[in-house]
């Protein structure tokens, strides 16, 4: 369970422009290098490998980097966008964190960066006798890395913007929740199936939206020092209006209060991090999507509808059983996901659109009883009364 702190390290991390200012910023490094390398190499080289052979190669980077990072950028909205149109546009998110498209393009314009920055230090005269050379030898290098970013951008564009990528990224990022809950049912806390106290005090939302994100082990060390026991009432993913409550207090003070709220991270939009509902639910609307009118393509629900089967299938423990975990914030009390809410996450928004489309609710029964064959107990009830509930009993 990471903390909140190394939570934002890591979204800022899966930003296009954080590698883009990191590779910019080892171009430069490299560069600033350069004249400390100078005096060490043997005599001649820089007659042979000097400023007349290396500004030809950096003037071509430089004018070739600019319009291929411009072009790439266009083509990376456009493919954005058009998968945002053909699945859902909560997608586009979790696209921008693809990391071959960010690698591509921060070499990009690090290759740019650093031959602009390489010509201007050339004829400024700032380079010492000897400099050509080394940056000769590093502008080689960048070149071949210029070139395998070409390569891999090739390759990735072949799939970039697709139904397919699409699908394949939200199941991802769906899996990974799925199984973090696995691991951990309430994220290290003790199951709150229990009633706070009536003499609670309730800790209220610092702002309205989703929950984003619970600070399980910051609660759980504020709680232990404060003597205090806390029921989180709001799970990740659900909407709460600034004031009210999103979790009890039992034998707090104020101060106390105002301190656990502000560990409780509320945003505008969803996030995948403690939230395997999310990626079902993306799954589901694009599946709604593809059984609008306009649309017409049931292929895609089928296939929607086989992910979630799998994602669910795969990714839940075995048994109830399974759940009990020992608690590593015994302070800190929530309810587990149930699988009721993840069957509720997945079908229904599906069903909704596929009323007149038997072919799509004749899929969607198979699936629901292949989990009714489920080793969680819980999830074979729940497909179960699901099934009961969308199609009459044989």
């Amino acid at each position: 369970m990471i903390s909140r702190s190394l939570l934002l390290l890591r979204r800022i991390t899966r930003q296009l422009w954080f590698r883009v200012v990191v590779i910019s910023l080892f171009s430069l490094l490299a560069l600033a290098v350069a004249p400390l390398l100078a005096p060490i190499l043997p005599e001649g080289w820089d007659d042979r490998f000097g400023r007349d052979a290396v500004l030809p190669v950096l003037t071509i980077l430089a004018s070739g980097m600019l319009a291929v990072t411009t072009f790439s950028l266009n083509v990376m909205v456009s493919a954005y966008r058009t998968a945002s149109s053909m699945a859902t546009p909560r997608v586009y998110r979790l696209l921008l964190e693809d990391t071959v498209t960010q690698s591509v393009l921060a070499t990009f314009t690090g290759g740019f960066v650093y031959s602009l920055s390489a010509i201007i230090l050339f004829r400024a005269k700032i380079y010492p006798p000897g400099s050509a050379f080394v940056v000769f030898v590093m502008t080689a290098l960048v070149v071949m890395l210029i070139v395998l970013a070409i390569l891999r951008w090739i390759d990735h564009l072949s799939d970039l913007g697709s139904m397919d990528h699409t699908l394949r990224l939200i199941e991802t990022r769906t899996r990974s929740s799925l199984v973090a809950r696995k691991e951990t049912p309430c994220l290290g806390g003790c199951s709150g199936e229990g009633e706070p106290p009536s003499d609670a005090r309730p800790i209220a939302a610092a702002r309205s939206g989703f929950v984003r994100f619970i600070d399980m082990a910051a609660l759980n060390s504020r709680a232990k020092e404060a003597g205090v026991t806390l029921y989180l009432t709001r799970l990740p993913g659900e909407f709460v209006l600034r004031g009210r409550p999103v979790a009890m207090a039992d034998g707090a003070e104020e101060s106390f209060c105002k301190e656990a709220s502000g560990l409780i991270d509320i945003g505008d939009v969803r996030s995948f991090e403690q939230d395997p509902t999310f990626g079902l639910t993306l799954m589901a609307e694009t599946a709604q999507r593809a059984l609008s009118p306009g649309v017409n393509d049931p292929g895609t629900a089928y296939e929607v509808m086989g992910r979630i089967t799998r994602l669910l299938w795969e990714n839940l423990p075995e048994d109830t059983e399974a759940t009990k975990e020992k608690a590593r914030f015994p302070h800190v009390h929530m309810l587990p996901v149930t699988a009721q809410a993840l069957l509720k996450a997945s079908f229904p928004p599906i069903a909704l659109y596929a009323k007149d489309a038997p072919e799509v609710m004749k899929w969607m029964k198979t699936s629901l009883e292949a989990l009714e064959h489920h080793p969680n107990t819980a999830m074979t009830t729940a497909a179960r009364e699901m099934c009961d509930s969308y199609f009459d009993k044989d």
